[in-house]
């Protein structure tokens, strides 16, 4: 199980309405599941003095990230909207949230944002908050697996984190069969760790 201290950090991310709740636009199968299982973990992270943080997608309600706009994914997560609220039955005030895709990026990591058209990227605030904690391990919890759990888990590696992904609180999109498992292994063959089995 996972084991948290002051140098480790959890890192939650999207359990918003638009991906967590059935009514939402872009709902992921077994959230419900992974709310439970994140709620236990921040519980954990707690206990032990670990800092938590949350990220949170906050887009425009035009963006090149949209299907209306030529992007790939539903219109999800528009700032102030009831959409992109974190989900209520989320323990959700354990720490800062870290916005990300507000001026129309792609925000799949927690770490970076893209240009949907340029490619640019550009950080977010999460790396500076992590290393004012002087956190060295992160574990990497929520929605989706196959997208911005995978992006930002693979950020975390990149950037020097040790860093585990806790198979019991994330779930897949699966635009195509099989994607969360591939995300999983795709990050094993990267360095992370990843976390199977129920809590203890």
């Amino acid at each position: 199980m996972t084991r948290f201290d002051a140098r480790s950090a959890l890192i939650v991310v999207d359990l918003q309405n638009d991906f967590a709740d059935p009514r939402g636009s872009l709902a992921v199968g077994g959230a419900d599941r992974v709310i439970t299982a994140v709620n236990e973990l921040i519980a954990a992270a707690e206990a032990a003095g670990a800092p938590i943080f949350y990220t949170q997608d906050w887009h425009p309600e035009r963006t090149p990230h949209f299907v209306t706009d030529g992007g790939l994914w539903p219109v999800h997560c528009v700032a102030d909207s009831w959409g992109a609220q974190l989900h209520p039955e989320l323990r959700h005030d354990a720490g800062p949230i870290v916005r990300k895709g507000a001026n129309g990026e792609d925000g799949y990591s927690g770490f970076t944002m893209r240009d949907p058209q340029s490619g640019e990227q550009r950080a977010t605030e999460l790396e500076a908050l992590l290393r004012e904690r002087g956190v060295e391990r992160v574990a990497v919890v929520g929605l989706a697996t196959d997208y911005c759990v995978k992006a930002t888990a693979l950020d975390a590696l990149a950037l020097g984190f040790e860093t585990t992904v806790v198979a019991r609180a994330v779930a897949a999109v699966n635009l195509a069969a099989g994607d969360g498992e591939a995300a999983l292994a795709e990050l094993a063959a990267a360095g992370a760790a990843i976390e199977r089995g129920a809590p203890a």
